[in-house]
């Protein structure tokens, strides 16, 4: 009788607490964290989302597809055909890292495959193509690029804008990022804000139907593992 009296104040303890923590860790933690990144950081707890015109065309931390020439080139997304979607394994869609190792034909050829878009789009350009043009984040969805990569393409996107270089390059360095807390990471510009801003240039052209056509983005097939 002992012995069961004993076991029902262990498990009437055991409830409580586990009633007490779910509570805390279950309702009032979120709750209060929710609050207090609503109100320090609500753009960065909202997913960091660009609008324009009061619409949603992205987020700061995502990378999307630019391929006309006009625009401002981002980063390779590991999947295809249709990279910067949600994951659908059977459509070969959704941004991820691909698994290949750094010397797989494949990543090879999506490498060669950009380097011949790229000089399709903008063939008086005999600079070297930076390395982040022709290559995929880990993760596939990195939105920034060098500030190599922007100003390699500089002078194609001005002039198919019809827009002076050096504006062009100054919109760049507005959009050009320092190194975080000074020391860690590396200088990078943000694509999709770059290009946001571009289209709201003024005094553009609008450019030849022979130039302006959109250059085919190669991408690499998805085989993460899930």
């Amino acid at each position: 009788m002992l012995a069961m009296l004993a076991m029902i104040k262990q498990l009437r303890a055991a409830i409580v607490l586990f009633a007490i923590l779910s509570v805390i860790t279950g309702l009032l933690y979120p709750f209060v964290m929710t609050v207090l990144a609503q109100v320090i950081f609500p753009y960065q707890a909202n997913g960091s989302l660009i609008t324009q015109n009061g619409k949603v065309v992205g987020s700061a931390l995502i990378g999307q597809n630019f391929d006309a020439p006009k625009y401002f080139w981002g980063r390779l997304s590991a999947t295809g055909p249709v990279p910067y979607t949600a994951y659908n394994g059977d459509k070969l869609t959704g941004s991820s890292g691909s698994n290949y190792g750094p010397l797989n034909p494949a990543i090879v050829d999506a490498a060669k495959a950009r380097i011949d878009a790229l000089k399709a789009a903008d063939p008086d350009n005999t600079v070297l193509v930076p390395v982040d043009l022709v290559t995929a984040s880990a993760s596939g969805l990195d939105p920034n690029i060098s500030p190599a990569a922007a100003k390699y393409q500089v002078n194609r996107v001005a002039k198919l804008r019809g827009l002076d270089p050096a504006r062009v390059q100054q919109l760049v360095d507005l959009f050009t990022e320092g190194r975080q807390l000074g020391f860690l990471g590396e200088p990078r510009v943000n694509v999709l804000e770059l290009n946001l801003a571009l289209d709201t240039e003024p005094g553009q052209k609008p450019p030849a139907a022979s130039t302006a056509a959109a250059t085919a983005e190669p991408t690499l097939a998805a085989t993460t593992s899930q």
